[in-house]
Formats: structure tokens, C-alpha cells, sequence
């Protein structure tokens, strides 16, 4: 009897050096995103909306790392939520499945970019190619073309014997 749900295989798992090359990606379009929000908020208070310009001094460096996050937190929730993939991803030819090869819901996905936020996440790719923020949402990073053609031949394989 064949087995009618696929489940990933480790030897898909995007490299440490893919992952790297991910987040200094990510790491660029989070930095544009940053500088394009500035620059709107700077154009509204240019405008006429000088209160925007009183609450931004005054929320000092924790305001801005708060916006920081928020900004991060949307830009992965917006690319992974709907694509399964971020602009880095797009770039090395991965994406982010849950153990089936599929692509997570949403629920998974915010889990999986809350988790980003720990502490010293980062730092848990040295040891691997998975990291907290993976291991911890049951998500995998892998590459996209071997993922494809993994399923096809499993679903192939199924279909062996049957009419």
C-alpha cells in the first residue's frame, strides 16, 4: 500500500549559506521599506500635519524600533502569507512549507515571523539550516525546483497500479 501524504525530506533544506543570503536580502528590502516610511511621514508633516512631527520626537529610540518591528513584522506577514516566499527567497529560489511540502496558513506564518523577534534568533542557523523560528512553527525552508519535482515524483509513484 503506498503512502498518500507526502512528507518533506530533509535533504531539501536550503543551505546555511542560502538562508544567509535571504535575510541580507530581506535585510535591504526591510531597509527601503523603512526609509519609504520616513520619507511618507516626512512629506505629511510637510503638509501641514505638524503633530506627526511633535509625536515623532517625542517617541524617541523605542518608538522608532517599535515602528521597526511593525515594519518587519507586516513586510514577512504580507510576502510569506500570501506567496511563501519573501524578495530573498524569490531571489535564491526557496520557500517556506510546513512538513507536507504545502504552503502554511496564515496562523503558521505569524507564529513563524513572531518568533523572529526572540532574542538571538538569528545565531540558531550556525548550528543548522533550521532555526528557531522554523523549528518552532514546524516550517521548513527548502528549495523551491527540488520541492517541485519531489512531489511530482511522489505523486507519480502513487499513482503506480491505479486505473
Amino acid at each position: 500500500m503506498s503512502q498518500s501524504t507526502y512528507i518533506l525530506d530533509d535533504k531539501l533544506l536550503a543551505s546555511v549559506g542560502a538562508r544567509f543570503l535571504n535575510y541580507i536580502i530581506d535585510l535591504f528590502a526591510f531597509i527601503i521599506l523603512f526609509v519609504i516610511t520616513a520619507l511618507f511621514l516626512g512629506i505629511l508633516i510637510g503638509l501641514g500635519f505638524t503633530e506627526i512631527g511633535v509625536w515623532m520626537d517625542n517617541m524617541g529610540d523605542f518608538g522608532w524600533n517599535v515602528i521597526a518591528l511593525f515594519i518587519s513584522l507586516i513586510y514577512y506577514l504580507v510576502m510569506e502569507g500570501l506567496f511563501s516566499r519573501s524578495i530573498g527567497k524569490f531571489i535564491t529560489g526557496t520557500i517556506v512549507v510546513d512538513e507536507n511540502g504545502q504552503k502554511p496558513d496564515f496562523g503558521t506564518i505569524f507564529k513563524r515571523n513572531l518568533c523572529r523577534f526572540i532574542p538571538f534568533d538569528a545565531f540558531t542557523f550556525l548550528g543548522g539550516s533550521r532555526g528557531w523560528h522554523d523549528s518552532i512553527s514546524h516550517t521548513y525552508v527548502v528549495n523551491k525546483k527540488a520541492l517541485d519535482e519531489e512531489i511530482k515524483i511522489f505523486h507519480e509513484f502513487n499513482l503506480i497500479g491505479n486505473k
